[in-house]
Parts: structure tokens; C-alpha cells; sequence
């Protein structure tokens, strides 16, 4: 049941899929992360319902592209899309971490947020476009899991840039996990691994079991596109991490939107050079 609650926590706060809302406490929330991949679920479905439909109806590459870059966004909510947006923010002032941090607490959208918002839904697009006419849209559905997968594994694994506010209460392994609840010190470290072994497992479920949805969906289609793909989330994974220490000294929520939105575009850059080869 308490891990029911964890997938309803997680699902009402990372997705805009009406659910019961519950009073979040320590029991409920111990696992909520573990279940963030479940919407990158969603994400993969609606975006394969769309390409089904897109190719049932005859509909121009142009139409199915432009709502591709947007169907993350309206399951998500744009919780990611906000964190994208306000991280660039503060990256472009070119300002003291300190100073960066709380750019991304402010609650005003700068011009930078605009430009840049509007070049990765152009990029977006635009590389879904070339990937939806070469016939292989269907293989980043299972990038929606894993880029939330290792978005989670991120969270967990690298310093809170705050130690405080909602990712810390969803991935603190340290005597406080959030909203003034604590845990004990022998239980902390255990906590932490606890959750680093799942999403690791969720990885390597994404990499074999949907990536047998995705080798035999991404490599059986095509070996070096789903492997380029897979080869693209990961590295951004590894680029993310040393940008999120070296700009703000661990991760934010903003900074975990971000990367995620960063890891779909690089999948799906992956899914279009995989395809040249």
C-alpha cells in the first residue's frame, strides 16, 4: 500500500495525470523517486498513440513534429520545461553560484528563458521532424524511462546544491529528508543505497527489458540507432554531472529539469545520427 502511495506522489507531483492527493510523510515519500521513471511511461505512450495516429491519418511531418516537442510537456505539466527554463536563466547572468541559486528561485521568467525556450522546442521539433520521416519515432519512447531513470540516479548520487526543498525531501539520504522529517543516522546511509540500487535496477530494466522493448523495439529495428541513442542519454548523463558540481555545487530540482530535457533532445539527436550511419 505504501508504495502505492509512493507511485500516486510521484505521479502527482512529475505529471499532470489527475490522482488522489495524499498528505505527504516519511512511509509515503521513502520511494516516491523510485517511481519517477513511471512517467516517462506515460510520455512514451502518448507519444507512440500520436505517431499511430500521425500514420493512420496520412498527417504532414511538419503537424506531427510540432506536436511531438509539446506532448512531454502537457503530461508533465512543464515541471521539467520550468527547471530547463530557469536553470539557462541563471547560467546566463554569469554570475557567483550563490547568485546563480537564487536566480532560479525567483519566480520571474528572464529574456534568456524565453530565447532558449524557444530554441529547444525549434530543435526539438525539428529533430523529431527528421527522425518521424526516417520511420524511427517509435525508438525514443523508451527514452522518456531512462532519462528519468538517470535523472534520478543523478539526484540521489550528487550533493543537494540547497539541502532543502522538494528534490531534497524526494532523494535525501541524510537525517533529514524534508518537510521537517528526519531520519535516524544508521538509517540514512542504508536509505541512500536503498534508493540508488532501485534506480540502477531501473536502469538496467530500461537498458534490457525495454531494452528488449528497445532491442527488440530500438536494436531489433535498428542496432546503431537505438545504441547511439541509448549512447547519447548516457553521456549527457556523464556531462551533467560535472556541469552540476562545477556551476552550483550539486543539483537542484531546476538543474534535474534541465538535464532531463537535455537527455531527450541528445536521445533523440542519437535516434537521427543512428540513422545516418
Amino acid at each position: 500500500m505504501r508504495l502505492f502511495e509512493s507511485l500516486l506522489i510521484a505521479l502527482s507531483t512529475y505529471s499532470a495525470v489527475p490522482v488522489p492527493q495524499l498528505d505527504w510523510n516519511e512511509k509515503n515519500m521513502r520511494y516516491a523517486i523510485c517511481f519517477f521513471p513511471a512517467v516517462g511511461v506515460l510520455c512514451g505512450a502518448a507519444l507512440w498513440l500520436w505517431a499511430v495516429l500521425a500514420q493512420a491519418t496520412g498527417m504532414s511531418g511538419v503537424l506531427f513534429a510540432a506536436i511531438a516537442a509539446c506532448l512531454p510537456i502537457l503530461v508533465t505539466g512543464g515541471i521539467h520545461m520550468d527547471g530547463y527554463l530557469d536553470t539557462v536563466d541563471a547560467l546566463s547572468s554569469h554570475q557567483t553560484r550563490e547568485k546563480k541559486l537564487a536566480i532560479m528561485k525567483d519566480a520571474n521568467c528572464g529574456a534568456f528563458a524565453v530565447i532558449y525556450g524557444g530554441v529547444y522546442l525549434l530543435a526539438y521539433a525539428g529533430f523529431a521532424y527528421e527522425v518521424f520521416a526516417a520511420g524511427h519515432i517509435l525508438l525514443i519512447c523508451p527514452l522518456f524511462v531512462l532519462s528519468r531513470a538517470l535523472s534520478g540516479l543523478c539526484a540521489v548520487n550528487l550533493p543537494n546544491a540547497r539541502k532543502s526543498g522538494m528534490l531534497c525531501a524526494f532523494t535525501s539520504g541524510g537525517q533529514r529528508v524534508g518537510f521537517g522529517l528526519r531520519l535516524h543516522p544508521e538509517s540514512a546511509g542504508l536509505q541512500q543505497r536503498r534508493l540508488v540500487g532501485i534506480l540502477t535496477a531501473e536502469i538496467a530494466v530500461e537498458r534490457h527489458a525495454v531494452g528488449l522493448a528497445a532491442a527488440a523495439g530500438m536494436v531489433w529495428m535498428s542496432p546503431a540507432v537505438g545504441g547511439m541513442a541509448a549512447a547519447f542519454a548516457v553521456l549527457s548523463a556523464l556531462k551533467y554531472r560535472r556541469f552540476a558540481l562545477a556551476q552550483f555545487g550539486g543539483v537542484t530540482g531546476d538543474t534535474s529539469g534541465f538535464f532531463l530535457q537535455l537527455c531527450e533532445l541528445c536521445g533523440l539527436i542519437g535516434v537521427w545520427i543512428g540513422g545516418l550511419l
